[in-house]
């Protein structure tokens, strides 16, 4: 072979070699675009099902309140009415002062607790959450939570109506919930502030502050039953959830929707 072939075979060599790591390096490259977008899409999948299984168990969670409180309703409460009866024809029927004065006693408890179960079992039923506003349903559990007088709760809005559908709707008033009984429960707080304002352009905010001794997120294991809750909820939603807490300076929860265009 001359000089002139070996040349020629080393220059077809060199640009074979050259195009077979080229292509060894566009097909890495193609394989990692792909391994990405696999993993891209099966995180979006993976995310998709975490919210249809949270729908899922929130049905079946709801499905299971309203069983509750339509027995509430159904059994529990006719037997206090039953109840109720008796004790005003005993109190018609007694003659002694003491002891009808004890007998009035029994049955207010009796009519309080069925106001009560009454109240309760309309709630657990949510038909209160698909006939009212949802400043009405915040201001009604604000009045519950004053009436114990175990801490101070002040709500402001600046409109009257909002249009939220019942799941927005539902998942507000329960996120609101949780974060009353939290703070009362373990924050000793005096005052809880609840704010829900929007915006006619683009979104509206549920923003809720009390006023306790806060709390270290990083020694909550898991976040917490109940942040973890709220956290949820406000995923189901599509809403942005976030939540400060400092110690003795209180905790800070926003949630924040964008309004569909």
């Amino acid at each position: 072979m001359g000089k002139t072939e070996l040349l020629i075979t080393l220059i077809l060599f060199n640009i074979f070699f050259v195009l077979f790591v080229a292509a060894i390096i566009v097909y890495i490259r193609k394989y990692k675009q792909r391994k990405k977008e696999y993993l891209i899409e099966i995180e979006i999948k993976n995310e998709i099902h975490q919210k249809e299984l949270l729908a899922t168990q929130l049905e079946i969670q709801q499905a299971t309140m309203q069983q509750i409180g339509r027995e509430l309703h159904d059994n529990i409460g006719q037997k206090l009415t039953l109840v109720s009866l008796y004790t005003q024809q005993l109190l018609y029927e007694n003659k002694v002062p003491e002891v009808s004065e004890r007998i009035e006693q029994v049955s207010q408890i009796i009519n309080q607790s069925l106001q009560d179960l009454r109240s309760l079992s309309k709630t657990l039923t949510d038909d209160n959450i698909s006939q009212k506003e949802i400043v009405t349903l915040i201001q009604e559990e604000v009045d519950n939570t004053n009436s114990f007088k175990k801490c101070k709760v002040n709500f402001k809005h600046n409109f009257e109506n909002l249009d939220l559908d019942f799941v927005q709707k539902n998942m507000l008033l329960r996120i609101t919930q949780e974060f009353i009984q939290n703070s009362i429960k373990h924050s000793r707080c005096k005052n809880i502030f609840i704010d829900l304002n929007t915006s006619d352009e683009s979104f509206w905010e549920l923003k809720i502050k009390d006023d306790g001794v806060g709390f270290d997120r990083s020694r909550i294991t898991s976040n917490g039953i109940g942040l973890t809750n709220m956290k949820n909820r406000a995923e189901i939603i599509g809403a942005d959830f976030s939540l400060e807490s400092h110690k003795n300076m209180g905790t800070t929860l926003n949630i924040i929707l964008k309004k569909q265009p």
